[in-house]
């Protein structure tokens, strides 16, 4: 349990955000203020849908804002009274002027074992890579992507690697989580000290677009499975007949081999592979 003296402000978005955020409440660590992007029209219908820490939010009685710029000004007010921001998964640049306002400064929880994997997609590329190395870091934010100080960093080992994107979100966010929870009174007491990050050690990941999707059936099966694990959650693993996508929705690695199981053809509905197959070549 953390003092009253501790005030702290959360930003975050995505499902790993939320997944951090209820660990965090196991943990007895609630945030008072939580920062989150404005909804976003989604779906045929374009319905607003809000972010999954602002309903998180608003089922726990945590104040939520979702500021356009963080510059803004009225933003700025209501932040500047928090004396430790924890970020996991915003999604944006902080700007210094926000990262110099807690006394406590900015902690960002990130999954992988920095100087690794810097960038928007850490899961999906250490799937996509096969990378044995796991791990998370809590670290410093500074002006710069993934950038600043390395707080502490833990190897976690996943037993029945490679897994899926949603079972590798879930297990890193929880296990930073922890991490964070076990080093924050230290680390409110001063007893720990950040390390600067390797330079010459560092890997960049890429915003994952809707074309990586896209595989090759007569290459690569491996690296093919790699991607529909990976790309499980979005943009999803496909590949195209006639000009036509086909979207693989179950696959498994067998006998040295990707096996398709299921899949989504264009305008239809689910279908098994070999069905599909039979109605290519009939």
């Amino acid at each position: 349990m953390l003092t009253n003296s501790i005030h702290i402000a959360f930003f975050g978005n995505s499902d790993f955000s939320l997944i951090v955020l209820k660990e965090l409440k196991k943990n007895g660590i609630i945030p008072e203020l939580v920062v989150t992007t404005p909804d976003k029209p989604q779906g045929r219908k374009m319905m607003l849908i809000p972010t999954p820490t602002k309903i998180w939010a608003e089922n726990n009685s945590v104040e939520c804002v979702e500021p356009e710029k963080l510059q803004d000004e009225a933003f700025i007010e209501k932040i500047k009274n928090h004396n430790l921001f924890i970020v996991a998964s915003y999604g944006k640049i902080i700007p210094k002027n926000i990262i110099d306002l807690p006394k406590y400064k900015v902690l960002n929880i990130h999954p992988s074992l920095l100087p690794k994997y810097r960038g928007p997609s850490p899961l999906q590329t250490q799937i996509i890579n096969d990378e044995k190395n796991i791990g998370v870091s809590v670290m410093f934010i500074d002006e710069k992507e993934d950038h600043g100080p390395i707080l502490v960093q833990k190897k976690v080992d996943i037993f029945d690697w490679p897994v899926g994107f949603i079972a590798l979100q879930e297990t890193l966010a929880k296990e930073g989580t922890k991490l964070l929870a076990e080093i924050l009174p230290d680390y409110l007491s001063g007893k720990l000290k950040a390390k600067v990050q390797n330079e010459s050690e560092v890997t960049h990941t890429r915003k994952v677009e809707k074309t990586n999707g896209l595989i090759d059936l007569q290459n690569n099966p491996y690296k093919n499975y790699l991607k529909t694990l990976a790309y499980e959650e979005w943009p999803k693993t496909y590949f195209k007949v006639n000009g036509k996508r086909i979207i693989i929705t179950k696959a498994i690695w067998q006998n040295n081999n990707l096996e398709i199981q299921k899949v989504i053809p264009e305008g239809k509905k689910e279908m098994n592979y070999q069905d599909f197959l039979r109605g290519v070549h009939n």
